[in-house]
């Protein structure tokens, strides 16, 4: 949030569920799919242009692995890297 209690427009329209996530059946409905036989892989790289839910993807997935629902304001261990400054392996 900003100064004045805003969200910004990312947050603010960020999609909740995978079901939310426009334009990617390629990727939703493998995750879906790996979801619904609880056969989720040890690992996921999410590669892509800027601006096309590769964050908003890991984030709804690891909410939905863990069966807990999508907020922003929720103390769950889901840590965001940065790969554009964290780049090294011992950053990760």
């Amino acid at each position: 949030m900003d100064q004045r209690g805003h969200k910004a427009l990312y947050r603010k329209y960020r999609p909740q569920s995978l079901s939310d996530l426009v334009g990617q059946p390629q990727v939703t409905d493998i995750l879906k799919a790996a979801l619904k036989k609880q056969m989720i892989g040890h690992a996921y790289l999410f590669s892509g242009p800027r601006g096309t839910g590769k964050t908003s993807a890991a984030r709804i997935l690891a909410h939905e692995f863990n069966q807990i629902p999508y907020s922003e304001n929720l103390n769950l261990d889901i840590i965001e890297i940065d790969a554009a400054s964290n780049r090294r392996i011992e950053d990760i």
